[in-house]
């Protein structure tokens, strides 16, 4: 098994471990248990077979014909016949931030993703490295791992923020203040958010790196990919693009530098750009 692959499934487990022990503490005595188990089964289900679904959706990623982006196509099938992957599904979001995703559970199960502003800002050399990046995620099996991550991390924030107005306004329920913990509610309101920014950082700097190798070997030079690099560092900045703190890690470069972002630390999901950069200028085919 693919250690991406099995670290996805410990990821679940312990996404429907913490469900079950959360239900348990918010109806204690009660059904509490068997109700986190139930919504355990369907959100684990739900980040497996939909996570990328719901980051094209986040995006509003629309599906990109050949007849509407024939370079973009040429490119994309020219890179997977060498890498000996199947075509994935090609999406453009209206975002004018140059940046691109890969997501899905599996290389049949794929879709890369570029924003409007990545096609004009980069030339075609460039958007190849990138390109070539994208799909070395899904032949490195990242993608999965990722995008449930991201599914997850939504969903973790979500709650927290239901939890916290949940806490606000008269507990949880229906219930009064006996058996109820509002500083539990409170702590988990706050971690919650916190520990999703936490583990997508943990889940994605590694990443970056060996896609960036992996993609420079798939093109055939790194140069393209390390200019392509600097150019969107210094556009992201100057071009904000709405994206849930969530969905950050499956970028190619962090899509938030333009914006500011409560706890934005927490949220830097991507090594140092420059050090991506040396890398790639240091690799040699």
């Amino acid at each position: 098994m693919n250690a991406n692959t099995f670290k996805t499934y410990v990821l679940l487990a312990g996404l429907g471990g913490l469900l079950i022990v959360g239900g348990q503490i918010l109806a204690p005595g009660g059904n509490g248990a068997l109700i986190g188990l139930v919504i355990g089964l369907i959100f684990v289900g739900g980040s497996y077979w939909f996570s990328d679904k719901i980051a094209v959706k986040a995006a509003r990623a629309q599906p990109v014909t050949e007849q509407e982006a024939p370079d973009l196509y040429r490119m994309v099938r020219e890179l997977t016949a060498a890498a000996h992957m199947p075509m994935p599904r090609l999406y453009v979001t209206p975002d004018m931030q140059p940046n691109a995703f890969a997501t899905g559970r599996n290389e049949n199960h794929a879709a890369v993703a570029v924003t409007q502003g990545i096609m004009q800002i980069l030339s075609p050399d460039e958007l190849r490295g990138v390109l070539a990046h994208e799909l070395s995620h899904v032949r490195n099996k990242d993608i999965l791992i990722g995008s449930v991550a991201a599914a997850i991390a939504m969903g973790i924030t979500f709650s927290a923020r239901m939890v916290m107005w949940g806490a606000m306004f008269g507990g949880m329920g229906g219930r009064d203040d006996e058996g109820s913990n509002p500083l539990g509610l409170l702590a988990m309101a706050i971690l919650a958010p916190l520990a999703a920014g936490l583990l997508q950082m943990a889940l994605s700097r590694s990443r970056e790196f060996e896609a960036d190798l992996t993609g420079a070997s798939l093109a055939g030079n790194g140069e393209p990919l390390a200019r392509a690099l600097e150019k969107m560092q210094i556009a992201t900045k100057k071009v904000p693009m709405r994206v849930n703190p969530a969905q950050a890690s499956m970028y190619i470069v962090n899509p938030l530098s333009g914006r500011k972002v409560a706890f934005a630390r927490l949220f830097t999901t991507h090594p140092p750009t420059e050090e991506r950069i040396r890398r790639l200028r240091a690799w040699h085919p």
